[in-house]
């Protein structure tokens, strides 16, 4: 598929399943609508697809299909492919959940846990100023924050080992 208008053909019932499917994927992960839609094609698609060729069978703009493009590539959803003779770049989806899931565990999750150090080391200090009347059930919050933080900082490393890092 190289693009052009009269070799683009609509999606069928199949395609659109998957896609609905991957669409929702994308929801449940907070992902925009269009990172499904595009992995959704280029996963059921059986051919290298260029982003003019996702654009155009997903109907979506070309802002959108770039974004989506680099968020899937962002975390190991798609890769590059080389077409011969060709100068665009062409995409496959990545069919190994465990590359996904690790990729996607990498780029979207790990760095709001390193984040979350150091704002609940914030609320640490702001809470020692802090003036109240409840302080003593405020130290309890900061503590299950710290605990909460604690935990995750232990258990995404063990889910990035049982995925496969």
């Amino acid at each position: 598929m190289n693009g052009t208008a009269d070799q683009i053909q609509a999606l069928d019932e199949f395609e659109r399943e998957v896609i609905a499917f991957f669409t929702r994927m994308a929801d449940v992960l907070n992902l925009p609508r269009s990172v499904g839609e595009i992995y959704g094609i280029l996963f059921v698609s059986t051919h290298p697809l260029c982003l003019d060729d996702c654009r155009l069978r997903l109907n979506i703009s070309k802002g959108s299909t770039s974004q989506g493009l680099k968020i899937l590539r962002s975390f190991g959803a798609i890769r590059v492919v080389y077409i011969p003779g060709d100068r665009k770049d062409y995409y496959v989806a990545e069919t190994s959940l465990r590359k996904i899931a690790s990729g996607f565990a990498q780029e979207q999750i790990q760095p709001h846990v390193a984040s979350g150090e150091d704002r609940v080391s914030r609320i640490r200090e702001l809470l020692e100023e802090h003036e109240s009347e409840q302080k003593d059930a405020l130290e309890e919050k900061v503590e299950l924050l710290e605990n909460w933080q604690r935990r995750a900082g232990k258990t995404l490393p063990l889910i990035l080992k049982l995925i496969g890092k």
